[in-house]
Formats: structure tokens, sequence, C-alpha cells
């Protein structure tokens, strides 16, 4: 099964590859390792509820920062913090593949408490987000409000 497919399917499954035992050399040219870097981004889209949501989540706080006026500097800081829940959000899906391929799907305290911080890296992250685009987005939404309805 390739990666393509594996990400239409939504499956979970480790991929199977027809490359051989390449994965651990380094890719040919900047192109290539671009490509690799966009797919681990396109698995984590179709396969990651949480990515999603995140994805969502950020491109409303920028939509909003843009329609609010932001300057640039606070339009930066909410794109520089949505980015960073994203990115945590695709370590925490390596992560989590790296601690399933090493348990080989059976319990393991340490595996739980691997995954667990990963999830709460990815928390606590979000909730940082989310109070810096409050405290940036909330004032002049409000202000606007004040001034269409008052």
């Amino acid at each position: 099964m390739t990666t393509e497919t594996q990400i239409q399917n939504n499956s979970h499954q480790p991929v199977t590859s027809n490359r051989g035992d390449i994965s651990w050399q380094v890719a040919e040219n900047l192109l290539v390792s671009f490509k690799y870097a966009w797919e681990g981004v396109r698995y984590a889209f179709y396969t990651q509820r949480n990515f999603r949501i995140h994805l969502v989540l950020g491109s409303l706080a920028m939509s909003g920062s843009l329609i609010l006026h932001l300057q640039l500097v606070e339009i930066a800081v909410i794109g520089l913090t949505s980015g960073l829940v994203l990115t945590m959000e695709l370590l925490n899906t390596a992560l989590e593949a790296v601690v399933d391929l090493t348990v080989n799907k059976s319990y393991h305290e340490l595996a739980k408490i691997a995954k667990d911080c990963a999830a709460g890296a990815v928390l606590i992250s979000a909730l940082a987000a989310m109070v810096v685009a409050g405290l940036l987005l909330f004032p002049p939404l409000i202000a606007m409000i004040v001034k269409t309805w008052g």
C-alpha cells in the first residue's frame, strides 16, 4: 500500500514501500526533501482530526486578524502561535507512530507516558494560542461591535 493510498483510505496501518531499504538515506536534492515534508503534512491532514481542527481554528484566527486590521506584528504573533500548534501536532503524530512501531501495538507504560506527554505538549501550545488570539482579537472585535450597535 502506498502512502497516497493509505492517506485516501484514512488508514492508520504501517506503510509498506517498494523502495527497499533506502528510508535511511538522505534525499538526493532539496526538492525531494520538500516533497517528503509535504507528504508528512498531507498524512497528518488526512489522518489526524485534531490537525484539521487546529488548521481551521488557526485559519479563522488569521482571517479575523486581517478583517479587524490588526497591526502586522499582531498578525505575525497569531500566525506564529498557530504554526506552533500545527508543528506540535505533527511532532505528536510522528512520536505516536514511532512509539507504535516500537511497542508493536502492545501496551507499555512508557509508551503511554510518551504519547500522553506529546499530547500534553499539543494541548499546552493550543491553549497558549487561544490566549494569544483572544488577547489580540477580542478588544478590536468588541470595539467594532460597540461602534456598530452602540
